[in-house]
């Protein structure tokens, strides 16, 4: 993690990429998701370092509903014929 320039975490576990995991300037993805609001990254710390950072909630959770949407319809229409 430390190296990466594009950091994506969907571990499944609270804060477990912490800021000093976060290498500076890099591009950081939360996709985790706990019920309690908080993502698998560190948000804080990781901030400190990241050029860019999605926050939870309110980051990939809208374009992962966008694209469910998208693809139930589109699997809807395949078993139609349409």
């Amino acid at each position: 993690m430390r190296e990466a320039d594009i950091l994506v975490a969907a571990v499944g576990e609270p804060a477990f990429v912490k800021g000093e995991d976060t290498k500076p300037g890099a591009v950081v993805v939360d996709a985790g998701y706990d019920p309690g609001n908080i993502g698998d990254v560190d948000f804080a710390g990781a901030a400190e370092r990241a050029s860019l950072i999605t926050p939870v909630p309110g980051g990939v959770g809208p374009m992962t509903i966008a694209v469910l949407l998208a693809q139930t319809v589109e699997a809807a229409e395949r078993q139609l014929g349409l």
